[in-house]
């Protein structure tokens, strides 16, 4: 049965990339990997052009694995001891941005050599959880403080100059950018409220709002689609919220899993939603009608 369960995730999986899965239900969960390929800590994800998808603690803590367009998977890296990754997102098609929540940094990786550097560093950092990525590079990081029920949001360039761009917010999480990077979008966990800013020419924040504030369960990663609709994990609850860009609830996918943890979009189409479950050390997805944000973006950088 174990076998049998593994070629069909398999030919699923292989069936997602090569465009056969067209047809296939919207918004229906299915499994990409079995259970407990991933640790508990299971967080990331990011897709390569090549339809390789990545995420951290790939078999045990401090590991980002890897899961190719056949189904097969297997260890990545070891990041360098005392790192451990959190959020990963791809950079112009050639590496992965890592939040390394337990090294204070975020981590630079080449995907063809597997060198790994550091691309910001600070102490003052509590832990940088996840981060969204501009098309010209600059990154924001979420940074919760967990113990004091507090974060902020810094931002680095593609030389490490950090800058600490708000503080005094919730737990914060989730961050992305909308499809024409005039807004930043931050989710708070605890607080369960997901803040917009618009984005000034300097890449700045400025003008917070809310968009959102949910009555239950915590969020997690999110990330948005060419449309602007946000993906949202609802950790404990095991959903992913599609919030349109005016604030609504446009639906909510039931996973199999209760306690996701991040998405990205992939696939030979860039509409397959991949979702980390850490519960389960797995990976699951869904398809939607729109491409992601992060598709678009590894389109672009071809060009």
């Amino acid at each position: 049965m174990a076998k049998l369960t593994s070629l069909l995730t398999t030919f699923i999986l292989s069936a997602v990339y090569t465009g056969t899965m067209a047809q296939t239900p919207l918004y229906k969960s299915f499994d990409v990997t079995p259970d407990s390929v991933f640790t508990k800590l299971a967080e990331g994800p990011a897709v390569s052009p090549d339809g390789t998808l990545y995420a951290v603690n790939y078999g045990h803590k401090g590991t980002i694995g890897y899961v190719r367009p056949d189904g097969s998977h297997g260890l990545f890296v070891d990041l360098p001891e005392g790192s451990t990754g959190n959020g990963i997102r791809l950079w112009n098609n050639e590496k992965l941005l890592v939040a390394d929540y337990t090294g204070h940094n975020i981590l630079e990786i080449d995907i063809n050599s597997k060198a790994i550097s550091v691309l910001a560093h600070n102490e003052q950092m509590s832990q940088p959880n996840d981060i969204a990525i501009s098309s010209e590079g600059t990154v924001y990081a979420s940074d919760p403080d967990w113990e004091n029920n507090s974060g902020r949001i810094w931002m680095t360039d593609q030389k490490g100059n950090m800058k600490l761009l708000e503080e005094g917010m919730g737990t914060v999480n989730g961050i992305e950018l909308s499809p024409d990077e005039k807004l930043l979008y931050v989710n708070e966990s605890n607080q369960r409220n997901i803040w917009v800013f618009d984005v000034l020419e300097d890449g700045t924040p400025d003008n917070k709002r809310l968009l959102i504030k949910f009555e239950d369960y915590g969020l997690d990663g999110m990330r948005c689609d060419e449309k602007g609709n946000l993906y949202v994990t609802r950790i404990q609850k095991g959903t992913v919220a599609i919030v349109a860009p005016e604030g609504k609830i446009i639906r909510e996918i039931v996973l199999k899993g209760d306690l996701p943890t991040n998405v990205a979009f992939g696939g030979e189409d860039g509409k397959t939603v991949y979702v980390t479950v850490a519960d389960r050390g797995a990976i699951e997805a869904f398809r939607t009608e729109f491409r992601g944000r992060s598709f678009v973006l590894t389109e672009l950088w071809k060009n």
